[in-house]
């Protein structure tokens, strides 16, 4: 899940409806009440969010410490200008990207992959045996076949990648697939996604790579 903060609604909805169409969740934010929430938010709430997207505001270098004293979510901020003074400030202030607007959701989503890599917060670089994951928005791939998912089917198999070899529980999938906000979706809707992406997974590779065991979750297998 991506945590969106600015003052604008319109700059808000618009992220939260493109990062939509990838199939990522999103919860946005004003700058006013993140403090508060990063302050009190539970722990297992909190470890469900990916990164924190930051946009304009007058005093945004005061928050991506506190982010960090929370929990290890990439922290990137939009810039709308061209300051170097300004960017360098945001990697002082604790930011882990500065990106230039315009800027495409698929190259948000890439960058905060790449930190993740580079942190030891994935343990994969996308590729189990035949099976190739991308980060960024694009289908994955089956003996170098384009396998097309739909795009709630390929964030649990993103999510899943991104954890190869541990077991992850179906309300952690639940919370990268829909946010930690959305409480008009039942939780076991997960289990239907499962099991078509199995099922998919199956035909295409010839056995399924996704072990399951009840109470304790799932697990992606080599």
């Amino acid at each position: 899940m991506i945590v969106i903060v600015d003052d604008r609604d319109s700059v808000k909805e618009g992220f939260s409806a493109w990062f939509n169409r990838e199939g990522v969740a999103t919860a946005a934010l004003s700058p006013q009440d993140l403090g508060a929430w990063v302050g009190g938010v539970a722990d297992a709430d909190i470890v469900a969010i990916e990164a924190f997207l930051l946009g304009e505001w007058s005093d945004r270098r005061n928050l991506p410490k506190l982010i960090k004293n929370r929990c290890s979510a990439v922290v990137i901020a939009l810039n709308e200008n061209k300051s170097l003074e300004d960017t360098l400030d945001l990697f002082a202030s604790g930011v882990d990207d500065v990106v230039r607007k315009p800027v495409h959701v698929k190259e948000i989503l890439a960058r905060i992959n790449a930190i993740q890599r580079r942190g030891g917060a994935q343990d994969t670089n996308g590729e189990s045996g035949d099976l190739r994951v991308f980060f960024d928005g694009r289908d994955p791939e089956v003996k170098g076949e384009v396998l097309p998912l739909p795009r709630r089917e390929r964030r649990i198999l993103e999510y899943l990648m991104s954890h190869q070899g541990k077991r992850v529980t179906k309300t952690q999938l639940f919370n990268a697939v829909y946010g930690i906000f959305d409480e008009h979706i039942d939780e076991n809707v997960v289990e239907s996604h499962i099991s078509k992406l199995r099922k998919r997974l199956r035909q295409r590779m010839g056995h399924d790579p996704i072990d399951s065991q009840r109470y304790l979750g799932y697990r992606m297998c080599a």
